[in-house]
């Protein structure tokens, strides 16, 4: 794989943000509720840096980046995100590409109602741009697509918004529930492509314990929140033939420290044969919007 191809590759956090229509199988299981969960208006930076190299020719050698997150709004008017992530990633051999990603989603309080815009260059070269929204009902999540083409189509009703999926891994924590798992939809790539996630909470870390050096050291607000180790991973749909057995390696994966706040710290995206850290080193504690 080229390095271009890596670039083009990179997943950003997103919730956080990677997503045909993939069913999750069996039973479907009560989400636990979201309504007590709060999510803090905030901007965080996060530094990038190569964590992990597998490969000993043609991968990644060097990475640096950074991410920007600017999360904003409540369960009244709904919640808007503007993400950036620019990473340079570097083959050793004097081969270097530089990925620039940029978005804006906005999901309502219900989860109901989704609109996203992306936009991704790899060294100036726009090589994806995605605009649409997406529509819940009793049956299924409906998707209009306005870029890039124009296109309807519809994913299960399973399927989660980003921000939704932060508030039930939150709700889930809370209830010291441990295995989350369904698909979410976020609108990236072409949008038309979702993943199956399987989320892994760990055990809860109480305030004051394991003190962080990062940015969040610097808010007393959160040293009296708990937060949680947390795992997504997220699946290809499997051919048919094959969805009897055999372990499904996942395509990517992020881990992160998540306040129960919604903030989350000591980033890592694993691309299985390289892997990605983010230390948070710039974190504002935006205003606060009561709902009426």
């Amino acid at each position: 794989m080229t390095i271009q191809l890596i670039a083009r590759r990179l997943t950003p956090l997103a919730l956080v943000l990677g997503l045909g229509a993939v069913l999750i199988h069996g039973p479907a299981i009560a989400a636990p509720p979201t309504d007590k969960v709060v999510l803090a208006p905030h901007l965080a930076v996060y530094d990038l840096k190569l964590a992990k190299s597998q490969s000993t020719s043609r991968g990644v050698q060097a990475v640096r980046g950074r991410i920007l997150y600017d999360f904003s709004g409540n369960a009244c008017d709904g919640y808007e995100l503007k993400f950036r992530q620019v990473s340079e990633l570097d083959s050793g051999e004097g081969k270097a590409a530089l990925s620039d990603l940029r978005s804006t989603t906005w999901e309502d309080g219900t989860a109901t109602k989704f609109r996203f815009n992306s936009e991704n260059k790899v060294n100036s070269e726009r090589t994806d741009i995605v605009n649409g929204s997406a529509q819940r009902s009793a049956s299924t999540v409906a998707i209009s697509l306005n870029k890039p083409g124009t296109k309807a189509l519809n994913v299960p009703v399973g399927s989660v918004f980003p921000t939704e999926h932060m508030r039930r891994i939150v709700a889930a924590a809370r209830e010291e529930k441990t295995i989350l798992d369904f698909p979410v939809y976020d609108g990236s790539e072409t949008g038309e492509k979702l993943y199956n996630t399987l989320t892994v909470i760990g055990r809860a870390i109480a305030p004051g314990e394991k003190p962080p050096t990062d940015a969040t050291s610097k808010v007393p607000a959160l040293a009296k929140l708990t937060r949680w180790p947390v795992t997504i991973s997220y699946f290809e749909k499997q051919a048919e033939k094959d969805e009897q057995g055999g372990e499904q390696t996942p395509v990517y994966s992020i881990s992160f420290e998540l306040y129960e706040n919604g903030i989350s710290r000591a980033l890592l995206l694993n691309y299985n044969d390289f892997s990605i850290s983010g230390e948070m080193t710039s974190l504002e504690m935006k205003k606060e919007k009561a709902c009426p």
